[in-house]
């Protein structure tokens, strides 16, 4: 079985791939301080619960936008899993795909794996939003090629400098408000950030599909994906899966034969 991981700012994604069915999926918040063998009890427990074990991993690849934790996730797979990690990023791990910037390098992992998930599944010229730590927009085109993107403050982030920044203001949590203006403090806050962001993504996505000058397609992904894409018809599609199934697509282009 294939351990697909994926290490972004705020959360780590762990999934198992028995053939191309997705055996289990979990999340753990991102900490560079955790050691290989914290995430070997953690993670065998969860096995355990769908009865699989550390040991029946034979495979694993990992994307991260975080260098400081691949030691510890390394370690994990080598130690604990027997198996040498395919690491995305790392010289001759292929992505199948162009990538169509000044600085390839600079791009983040997982936005790289994104669009070699979307291309997997999708047809014609796309637009991936990933609602992570960051709220990043990738143009991907009719090949597959990636071409570029935006990257805007992400949710969270905002919420935290807004409370942060005026003392007056709480901490709220993220939801679709039942209306646009508000008569008090907490609920209009809601409607900011989820109004708000509305617009920056009607916004930002109307732009790259009049500088693209084709039909895009618009792919949601990240935690919050489901509860925006309800709000604009911006959004034609949602897949919480799309990083994983692009680290799959990797894996399998990349494995020893």
């Amino acid at each position: 079985m294939l351990l697909a991981i994926d290490i972004g700012n705020t959360n780590t994604v762990f999934a198992i791939f028995d053939g191309d069915t997705v055996r289990g999926e979990w999340r753990a918040a991102t900490d560079p301080r955790r050691t290989a063998d914290e995430y070997a009890v953690w993670l065998g427990q969860l096995l355990a619960r769908q009865d699989m074990a550390l040991s029946d991993i034979d495979a694993a690849i990992v994307s991260t936008v975080v260098p400081q934790g691949l030691h510890a996730i390394r370690d994990l797979c080598e130690t604990y899993c027997e198996c040498r990690p395919l690491v995305v990023g790392e010289a001759g791990v292929s992505l199948g795909i162009e990538v169509h910037v000044d600085r390839p390098q600079e791009v983040g992992a997982d936005r790289l794996v994104n669009a070699v998930g979307a291309k997997g599944r999708f047809e014609g010229a796309l637009i991936i939003l990933d609602f992570g730590t960051a709220t990043t927009f990738d143009a991907i085109s009719e090949t597959g090629a990636y071409e570029g993107g935006v990257i805007a403050p992400g949710i969270n982030l905002s919420l935290e400098a807004l409370h942060q920044a005026a003392a007056q203001l709480p901490r709220i949590a993220v939801r679709k408000p039942d209306a646009v203006i508000s008569r008090s403090t907490v609920p209009a806050m809601e409607s900011g950030i989820y109004w708000g962001y509305i617009g920056l993504i009607e916004g930002i996505v109307g732009r790259m599909k009049a500088e693209y000058g084709a039909p895009m397609t618009t792919i949601a992904t990240g935690g919050l994906a489901n509860l925006f894409a309800g709000g604009t018809e911006a959004v034609d599609e949602v897949d919480a899966d799309l990083t994983i199934r692009g680290l799959h697509s990797i894996y399998q282009l990349n494995r020893p034969q």
